[in-house]
C-alpha cells in the first residue's frame, strides 16, 4: 500500500453530521492524535459491531488526548445508526468519497462483492453482531470498503493506515493502542468460533 500524503489528503472537505459544517479533514488532527474510523456504510451490521467495538476505546483516548472519528460515505442510514448509539466519536461525511479514494478504500464490483459479503470473516462478525443485538440493513452504497487511519497531532505523522481487503477487516482494538503508543483497559468482543450451523446464517 503506498504511504499516504497527509498534506494533499488533509486537504479534502467533510461535512459534520451534527451541524452540516464544512471542514478540512486535517482540522481534525491539528490540535491532537486522531483515529478516524471510515464505515462502509452506516447501515452496515458489520460497522455497526466495528463501531461499537472501537468505542470501547473511547474513554481512553480522551484521557491521552486523541480523538475518535468516525467518518461515512453518504448520509443514508446516519440517523438510524446515530439513533442506535453504536459510536460514541464524533461523525463525518465524505460526500464526494474523495477521502476513501485517496486512502485507497476499494470498491467491490457487483460480482466481487457477493464473495466477499459471505465469507468466513464477514460471518464471523454477524455472528458477533447478532449475539449483541446489533442489526442491519442493505439501505445505500453496498459497494464501498473502508478502513481506519490514525494520524500523530499536527499531522507529524501517519501511525496506521489500515485498507479493508473483506468487509469483515477490522483493526483489533489492541493494534489501534499499540499505534498510539497509549495503554486502555478494556475487552475486546469475544470471537466466536466459526462453524457452518453458527456462521452461516
Amino acid at each position: 500500500m503506498a504511504s499516504v500524503d497527509l498534506a494533499t489528503v488533509g486537504l479534502n472537505v467533510l461535512k459534520r453530521a451534527t451541524s452540516g459544517e464544512s471542514v478540512q479533514l486535517q482540522t481534525l488532527w491539528s490540535n491532537q492524535a486522531v483515529v478516524l474510523f471510515f464505515l462502509r456504510r452506516f447501515g452496515c451490521q458489520v460497522c455497526r459491531w466495528t463501531a461499537a467495538e472501537v468505542s470501547k476505546l473511547e474513554e481512553s483516548l480522551r484521557d491521552n488526548g486523541v480523538a475518535l472519528i468516525g467518518i461515512g460515505p453518504e448520509e443514508v442510514g446516519l440517523k438510524e445508526f446515530v439513533d442506535g448509539g453504536f459510536f460514541k466519536g464524533d461523525l463525518y461525511i465524505d460526500e464526494t468519497k474523495k477521502c476513501y479514494k485517496d486512502l485507497g478504500f476499494k470498491r467491490y464490483s457487483a460480482l466481487s462483492l457477493i464473495p466477499a459479503a459471505i465469507g468466513k470473516k464477514v460471518r464471523e462478525v454477524v455472528t458477533k453482531a447478532n449475539a449483541q443485538g446489533i442489526q442491519g440493513n442493505f439501505s445505500g452504497d453496498l459497494l464501498q470498503s473502508g478502513g481506519m487511519l490514525i494520524v500523530a497531532k499536527g499531522g507529524e505523522k501517519v501511525l496506521l493506515h489500515f485498507v479493508q481487503d473483506s468487509p469483515g477487516d477490522y483493526v483489533p482494538l489492541e493494534d489501534i493502542v499499540r499505534a498510539l503508543g497509549i495503554t486502555a483497559n478494556v475487552q475486546a468482543g469475544e470471537k466466536p468460533q466459526c462453524n457452518d450451523d453458527v456462521c452461516s446464517r
